[in-house]
């Protein structure tokens, strides 16, 4: 059996459940319980790491002649994840198809209107020091509790998703943010590039957040261009009162980000 991709009245690319399992070649007696488990897990999806979305990822199927068969309409981009989650032996063949199919996210991320201004919000707040170092330490909670309280490649994970080289893959120590001296990342960057600070401040906030790699990245580098566009300045607060320039920074968002609240901060992306 192939697996079979329909194709909605919207244009939207879909499996359904049913045919999923079959070409899986997994056993025809798990397949409610299995649906089940699937709509019911956590996946990393384009727009962060949550469970599946009713009418977004999934859509029930309507069998005539069997209303009391369950069979569900699947996303393409839900049908690699849960491909890729299962023990079938053929996973990697239609994991692969599957990730040829899903072609939705391949271009830079569509974002409304209210997004590109919060981004331009989030930008000039990111100048601050706190901010960077706030995100940062959110972004090592957040990696640590994705590993069952271990860290020891912290320090690789977050090199590869800010795009930079590291020399090892040895086990680090797991502190999450060092002082900010001479030697620290943060003050090298201050002196070479001070913009890729707010780039890095704002990645660290969309990891820290649940979203994925490639989508934290895109917002970065977004943020670095609006950045150097506006010629930002960066402040270090941590240790003195400061005047922000210009009405340069949103103390409000500021405020969000130093105590740090996945439940209200940046609600436009969730």
């Amino acid at each position: 059996m192939e697996l079979q991709v329909l194709v909605s009245k919207k244009g939207t690319k879909v499996v359904t459940a049913s045919n999923l399992h079959q070409v899986l070649q997994l056993a025809n007696h798990h397949f409610l319980a299995n649906v089940k488990k699937w709509l019911d897990d956590v996946y990393e999806f384009h727009d962060g790491i949550r469970k599946p979305v009713k009418m977004q990822d999934y859509a029930r199927r309507k069998i005539k002649g069997n209303p009391i068969m369950e069979d569900y309409y699947l996303s393409v981009e839900f049908a690699k994840l849960i491909t890729l989650n299962t023990r079938s032996k053929v996973k990697q063949k239609y994991a692969n198809r599957l990730a040829s199919m899903d072609n939705k996210y391949e271009s830079s991320p569509r974002l409304t209107k209210e997004q590109v201004l919060n981004i331009m919000e989030l930008t000039k707040t990111m100048s601050l020091v706190s901010c960077q170092e706030s995100c940062e330490k959110e972004h090592f909670k957040t990696y640590e509790e994705r590993n069952g309280g271990h860290a020891a490649y912290w320090q690789t994970h977050r090199s590869e998703v800010l795009g930079r080289r590291t020399k090892t893959n040895k086990p680090q120590k797991s502190t999450a943010v060092r002082r900010y001296d001479k030697k620290s990342l943060r003050a090298k960057l201050f002196q070479s590039d001070k913009y890729e600070m707010i780039r890095t401040g704002v990645i660290d906030l969309f990891m820290a957040m649940g979203k994925n790699s490639k989508y934290a990245a895109y917002v970065g580098d977004l943020a670095k261009y609006f950045a150097k566009e506006l010629n930002l300045e960066i402040i270090d607060d941590r240790n003195a009162a400061i005047t922000f320039p210009n009405e340069q920074i949103n103390t409000h968002l500021a405020n969000q980000i130093n105590n740090f609240d996945r439940n209200n901060l940046l609600t436009g992306w969730r």
